[in-house]
């Protein structure tokens, strides 16, 4: 997410944005630290906001390490980027933050190792996939906090009245169910493709892993012109979009509205993550969730994301933070904060808590993707600059030629990586 970054001026004025005060450390006369954390909000409203979660995480440190303080301010998702940016510059940096990118500020040198404010244990106890997705040229920086994963989701009602009696397994299947709904079912659409700039980076490479492509290769180039990308889109053009068997113009159809349209019945099948549950429970929509459709067979992977957790060095803090991370890391934290919010486990033994407590059989067929999730080129500092002209020209390639569009891409992609 690039916000505008507010002015250094402002630093000062606004307290929403001062922790101790501008610039101020951390530390005390008598040796007491106060180690500054900065969250972002996962409430929709007041009265579930973080900040709740947090300063319950922050006095039960300090009852066990009464040396240490943890100064709590939670933001809002739409203004923490810029916040932290304008934290930065005016000297008033962060000891701990979450939220959803660390790349830049592994550019810009700021950050620990992860290896260096985590214990070997809690490090050992994250989930592998995602701890990897937090790298940058090999080395861990990017701590992950909370995760998602993407599944198909379909209408059993829609299903049964089109004579489909199991969720499709491959790219063919899933055009035999579209027809199918779109002769027995008029109204609804067969399949809900978005590919419109709210998501189309995470619509388009689903997609691609189902054709064994990607946004880059092994060695972290990119490939969004790759043949097997080309075909993907191909695919969708002449069996999906062509057809009639999902939007008319995919390229300007977001991500919210194909799941509003899911969960009022109004569409059949979309690649949703788990957030669609509760809007389908609330449509009153019969649904069933299964892996996601390849070329040749359901995909044992699955898109994944994350947020992230990230330390840094200014503050001179290292041995307070990894005090403070391993225990805000033990699964009494993350089960409650996952649970809170709704959200998937990063760490193996919330996981295994989660998937046998009973309490959370929506999330099952989730749950069974997290270890094989993919990620985006989280790592790599143009990524930004990369998914942000997916996001505007990316759907395009169904409706024009897809080697052009995909081509287009790629050279702004090099583009990107030669102006770094």
């Amino acid at each position: 997410m690039n916000k505008r970054i507010l002015a250094l001026s402002a630093a000062c004025a606004i307290g929403a944005l001062t922790l101790t005060a501008c610039g101020g450390g951390g530390g005390s006369a008598d040796g007491e630290v106060t180690l500054k954390l900065v969250a972002a909000d996962y409430g929709d409203k007041a009265s579930n906001s973080s900040t709740a979660y947090w300063e319950d995480v922050a006095k039960r440190f300090t009852a066990t390490h009464p040396d240490i303080k943890v100064d709590v301010r939670v933001i809002n998702w739409n203004d923490i980027d810029a916040h932290v940016k304008t934290m930065i510059q005016s000297g008033n940096v962060p000891d701990v933050l979450q939220t959803g990118g660390y790349a830049d500020k592994v550019a810009d040198d700021l950050l620990h190792k992860a290896d260096e404010v985590l214990s070997e244990k809690t490090r050992a106890n994250l989930i592998d996939s995602f701890a990897k997705a937090g790298e940058v040229d090999g080395t861990q920086y990017g701590i992950p906090f909370v995760s998602s994963a993407r599944a198909l989701f379909y209408n059993k009602d829609v299903f049964a009245k089109a004579g489909i009696t199991e969720a499709p397994r491959t790219w063919d299947e899933v055009k035999a169910a579209a027809e199918k709904i779109k002769a027995k079912a008029p109204g609804v659409t067969p399949y809900a493709l978005p590919l419109g700039p709210e998501e189309a980076q995470g619509e388009s490479l689903i997609w691609e892993l189902g054709n064994g492509g990607g946004y880059t290769d092994a060695g972290g180039t990119y490939t969004l012109d790759s043949k097997a990308n080309v075909e993907a889109f191909s695919w969708l053009k002449s069996h999906l979009v062509e057809p009639g068997l999902t939007y008319a113009n995919p390229a300007t159809t977001d991500r919210k509205t194909a799941f509003a349209d899911f969960a009022a019945g109004k569409a059949a099948m979309l690649n949703g993550h788990p957030s669609l549950i509760q809007m389908a429970k609330e449509g009153k929509v019969d649904y069933g969730v299964a892996p996601i459709p390849g070329k040749s067979g359901a995909l044992k992977s699955t898109l994944g994301v994350a947020d992230w957790m990230m330390a840094f060095k200014e503050g001179g803090h290292q041995e307070e933070i990894r005090k403070f991370l391993d225990f805000a890391y033990s699964k009494e934290n993350t089960l409650k904060f996952d649970e809170t919010y709704n959200l998937m486990p990063v760490t193996e033994d919330t996981l295994k808590e989660m998937t046998g407590n009973g309490k959370h059989k929506d999330l099952e067929p989730f749950f069974e993707l997290l270890p094989n999730a993919v990620f985006y080129p989280l790592g790599d500092t143009t990524w930004d600059i990369v998914s942000a002209e997916i996001k505007k020209s990316g759907g395009t390639a169904v409706s024009g030629d897809p080697a052009k569009v995909l081509g287009e891409l790629q050279k702004k992609a090099e583009d990107a990586v030669a102006d770094q």
